[in-house]
């Protein structure tokens, strides 16, 4: 599949990203009209072999990264190039999805799990058994390490790679970078799986090996970002915020180091700390 950055879809009937929305400000005993950047929420069908798998509220930029990084983080298919197309259209008052899979994907999937409607960024729609959720990857046995001054330059470019969030301060963003800090990638969505799987999907597209590098995430570590992360062969993830207490026990049994509360040069290693090269101890 050509590898096309589909950025917003004002086609569709949404303006992108960010709509402006007027509102009344408060202060003190005194009130004023204004206008103020809102982030745009949209619900998102995907669809495989005209079946709906799942609805969830997504930002609409992007939406193609988000269609094969969803297949391929969520085990729908084994690898990227098993979706062989992604068309994006308008459906009733939202976005469908349809994405083209193999038959014998596509009839695992319909017999995997109900279709259901997922609440913001969703990590686990579209799963009716214990056991689907709680899916062990193969482990990540990546000799990656990284240098604790990467981390800390990742972390400090990250805010002025998010737009987005910036106008509206109700947007998570995922990025990959290279081992020397360098981001390479950066998507934006109102989920924080969708941003996760945006920049996944990204990578494979442009086929680039997502095991070269490490992702940030600027919310909490959950159990399914870890989980995406190991699927696709990545050794580290780092998150601004704490990680779950099920996002660590699946990160030390699958091999991902887990960095949470990462801000400035200060963060937390919960999970196989031997891959980040810190500077000793006194």
């Amino acid at each position: 599949m050509p590898a096309r950055d589909l950025g917003p879809v004002p086609a569709l009937g949404y303006a992108g990203p960010i709509d402006e929305h007027s509102m009344v400000r408060l202060d003190g005993d005194r009130a004023s009209d204004a206008e103020a950047a809102i982030a745009t929420e949209v619900p998102v069908a995907f669809a495989y072999a005209g079946r709906t798998h799942v609805v969830m509220m997504c930002t609409p930029a992007n939406l193609e990264d988000l269609a094969v990084g969803f297949s391929v983080t969520e085990g729908i298919v084994s690898a990227a190039n098993d979706v062989r197309h992604v068309d994006v259209v308008r459906h009733s008052r939202g976005i469908e999805l349809q994405i083209e899979i193999p038959a014998a994907d596509a009839e695992r999937l319909a017999s995997r799990g109900r279709a259901i409607s997922g609440r913001t960024g969703c990590g686990l729609c579209g799963v009716d058994a214990i056991d689907d959720v709680l899916r062990e990857p193969t482990k990540v046995s990546s000799s990656f390490s990284l240098d604790t001054d990467a981390l800390w330059r990742a972390a400090a470019s990250l805010d002025e790679r998010q737009p987005w969030n910036r106008e509206t301060h109700a947007i998570h963003a995922a990025a990959w970078a290279e081992p020397s800090g360098e981001l390479r990638v950066v998507r934006e969505d109102v989920g924080r799986h969708n941003a996760l799987d945006k920049v996944l999907g990204a990578l494979a597209r442009e086929h680039i090996e997502a095991s070269t590098g490490f992702l940030v995430v600027t919310s909490r570590a959950s159990y399914e970002l870890v989980l995406k992360a190991a699927v696709a062969g990545v050794a580290l993830l780092a998150a601004v915020s704490r990680p779950t207490s099920l996002a660590i026990r699946l990160a030390e049994d699958v091999g991902v180091t887990l960095v949470g509360l990462l801000r400035g040069r200060t963060a937390n290693v919960y999970a196989h700390r031997e891959r980040l090269l810190a500077p000793s101890r006194s």
